[in-house]
């Protein structure tokens, strides 16, 4: 069984200005100075506690927890408006689609999401059917601990060697080199090539029409050398 895993915001869609304003948001609901888009978009594919915590280092956990509850309020809100936005990348319904249709193959998504943003994400999109196993921020510690991984791995009954996780920040690059399972960057998300690279990233992938060739080679590649 192959296992194929995807982190979500800046890898199969595109949150960037709804995450960045809600939080610019919240920050002013606490009359706080907002965070700058390079540091919001920084923390990305944290768990949002962990997120808050990184723009609020000086700041107690009352505080932080906060800032995060109101992150949601004004997310949800963001989402509920007529002309909120929140689009896949390009190619990413397709790519999914392929994959899912492989025989011996497993979808799965593990992310910094709330299971709720999740849900409401793949089902706006018709994505569900095609994720057999979902791990998000309610049930486990942020990346890069490799819990959500594990769990994935167990559910699927997929083993390391053939295992994939994708994703466009360092924690998602990080969390499958500290599973023991491959790792292939995207560069279209919010971390840069480079970063990625220095994670720890087996490929980088610039559109969605490369990603099942690299999926390949990282799932060869770990397969002959288990």
């Amino acid at each position: 069984m192959k296992l194929i895993l995807f982190d979500c915001d800046g890898t199969i869609v595109d949150s960037q200005h709804a995450i960045v304003a809600a939080m610019e948001a919240a920050f002013r609901l606490h009359g706080l100075p907002a965070p700058s888009r390079a540091g919001v978009v920084s923390v990305v594919g944290l768990s949002l506690g962990e997120a808050v915590g990184r723009l609020l280092p000086a700041h107690d956990t009352a505080s932080v927890h906060g800032v995060a509850e109101s992150y949601k309020a004004a997310f949800a809100e963001l989402r509920a408006q007529p002309q909120h936005e929140e689009p896949l990348f390009w190619g990413a319904r397709e790519a999914i689609e392929r994959l899912a249709a492989r025989p011996g193959v497993v979808l799965g998504v593990a992310t910094g999401k709330s299971r709720r943003g999740v849900d409401v994400l793949l089902e706006r999109e018709g994505l569900g059917p095609y994720f057999a196993t979902i791990q998000t921020a309610d049930d486990h510690p942020s990346k890069p601990h490799p819990s959500m991984i594990e769990r994935a791995m167990s559910e699927a009954g997929a083993r390391r060697a053939s295992t994939v996780m994708i994703g466009d920040t360092v924690y998602d690059v990080e969390m499958a080199r500290l599973a023991d399972v491959g790792a292939l960057g995207v560069t279209w998300g919010y971390h840069p090539p480079d970063e990625l690279v220095r994670a720890g990233a087996h490929e980088l992938v610039g559109a969605y029409s490369d990603l099942e060739g690299a999926v390949d080679r990282i799932l060869a590649s770990r397969e002959i050398a288990s």
